[in-house]
């Protein structure tokens, strides 16, 4: 195996790892920030909802790296698609969590 292809594999690696830590970050926020907000069953209901659909999501986003990581694209194009599939993941990760603030606002405003 030669060190192009080993390079390949770092990031079908590098984006699971980078996919496990922004699901737990996701998570521990979201858990968070209903709790501090004073959240309901409905509210934990749907923070196990939006887990449940980041999870597929980065699901996707993985299966998409292995077959990248097989296509014959260049190195500096798999690292061009990787320094952005990172920033949305990030970005997705910590924005989804903190759009539990408007809906807890939203929810005890109607609901108290």
């Amino acid at each position: 195996m030669g060190s192009r292809e080993q390079k390949r594999t770092g990031y079908a690696k590098r984006i699971s790892t980078h996919l496990a830590a922004a699901l737990v970050t996701f998570c521990v926020l979201q858990i968070l920030i209903v709790a501090k907000m004073g959240g309901s069953l409905a509210l934990h209901l749907g923070i196990i909802v939006a887990i449940g659909g980041f999870a597929v999501a980065a699901r996707g986003l993985e299966r998409r790296w292995h077959l990248l990581e097989q296509g014959g694209l260049s190195e500096s194009g798999l690292a061009l698609r990787f320094r952005r599939d990172l920033l949305q993941l990030w970005g997705a990760s910590l924005v989804g969590a903190l759009l539990w603030i408007p809906v807890a606002i939203i929810y005890r405003f109607f609901f108290g």
